[in-house]
């Protein structure tokens, strides 16, 4: 055995005797954490890669009536500062449906939150029970922390031991970690292509003088609701107004524009072949009403799971705020100027600030190629724009 394979073994609670040996998932240093979706204190359906940009600890507790956790999360009494949802976040994994019966985990906002994994789904994939558990108490459990950089990959896996000396290994940890824009040892570059002049100013200006004419409606986001994907209206989410483009001849002039400065680019860049465009809107982010869209991903859904790429190409620069942000990449914001764009992967974790002084308007839309209208053709099906979710 190896001396990293001899580190990654993590106490467990005994399996009864004759019972099946308990095989179980094992992630390691610099392993991608697997995405989730689960109840938490706060979210019915917290989508977990969305906590991407700061570290994450996660605590997979078991219980907090088991004794090793309960003194594991004196930790989060003692040491209070740390957990900011600046530079660190916490997550409890419970699989005791008492702790939220009973309220025996508070959250503690910010920075501190919890799981509920009734189900076992998150403690199976990220090997704190067996892969071939069969349930009950007498399950093998392992109690440990995990530590995750802002792109979500393992860098430490702490287990509870009954000395307590796994407390102190975790805050000595956490307070040696680099600054968020630094975890990787030097500041990084978030992996989007930058095209100046790809709109030019006059096409700009009359796709702002369109919206003002026509107006804009309240643009939701995409969220999978019982089988079917849907538009879903949240303002602490996103706050934005769209006018959709119908008219056939202006279609084709922005066609052309993106066809010609800016597939050749995503060809060059990533060796993929657009063929295909989706949405043609004009859409605006006001600062009467700080219009914003927080972190989110632009392909989780099954109705949008054929997107590939998205582009935001900005018709103006008379405003304040309103930045792209990854936060996977650390705090750097884009702001591309007039008729400029940015290009990014429809994967990315992306986010636009608050605007806090004028109007930005953008032109917003995905491209994908063949294979992916294939996807979409076959996920037809769920999608329901008529239907609305709240």
């Amino acid at each position: 055995m190896t001396k990293a394979a001899q580190k990654d073994k993590t106490p467990a609670a005994d399996a009864p005797a004759g019972a099946q040996k308990p095989v179980y998932a094992r992630l390691m240093p610099g392993d991608p954490a697997p995405w989730f979706v689960q109840r938490a204190c706060c979210n019915p359906s917290y989508r977990f890669d969305t906590a991407a940009g700061r570290y994450i600890v996660l605590g997979f507790i078991a219980s907090s009536a088991d004794p090793l956790s309960a003194d594991a999360l004196t930790v989060l009494e003692t040491e209070r500062a740390l957990f900011d949802d600046a530079k660190v976040s916490y997550f409890n994994v419970t699989l005791d449906p008492a702790d939220e019966t009973e309220g025996r985990l508070v959250t503690n906002l910010p920075g501190i939150r919890h799981f509920f994994d009734f189900d076992g789904a998150v403690s199976t994939a990220y090997g704190a029970i067996p892969r071939n558990h069969a349930g009950g108490k007498n399950m093998a459990v392992r109690r440990f922390w995990l530590v995750l950089d802002p792109t979500l990959r393992v860098i430490k896996n702490i287990p509870f031991i009954d000395n307590g000396q796994h407390k102190q290994q975790l805050v000595s940890f956490l307070k040696s970690l680099p600054p968020v824009e630094k975890f990787a040892g030097l500041e990084l570059q978030a992996p989007v292509i930058m095209l100046p002049n790809v709109f030019e100013p006059a096409l700009c200006a009359d796709l702002i003088k369109m919206y003002d004419a026509q107006g804009g409606v309240d643009s939701g986001f995409m969220r999978d609701v019982n089988g079917k994907t849907v538009s879903v209206t949240d303002y602490g989410h996103k706050r934005r107004s769209d006018l959709v483009l119908e008219d056939e001849d202006l279609l084709q002039i922005l066609r052309h524009r993106i066809h010609r400065r800016i597939v050749p680019e995503i060809k060059k860049v990533h060796f993929f072949d657009v063929s295909r465009i989706e949405r043609f809107i004009v859409a605006c982010y006001d600062s009467s009403n700080r219009g914003f869209f927080n972190a989110h991903r632009d392909n989780t859904t099954k109705g949008t799971a054929h997107r590939r790429f998205a582009v935001t190409i900005n018709l103006n620069n008379d405003f304040e705020g309103g930045e792209l942000n990854f936060p996977e990449y650390g705090p750097r914001t884009f702001k591309p100027p007039v008729g400029g764009a940015v290009v990014f992967s429809c994967a990315l974790l992306h986010a636009v600030t608050p605007v806090t002084a004028g109007r930005r308007f953008a032109f917003l839309p995905f491209l994908y190629d063949e294979a992916a209208a294939k996807v979409r053709a076959e996920n037809q099906h769920f999608l329901n724009l008529e239907e609305k979710a709240k």
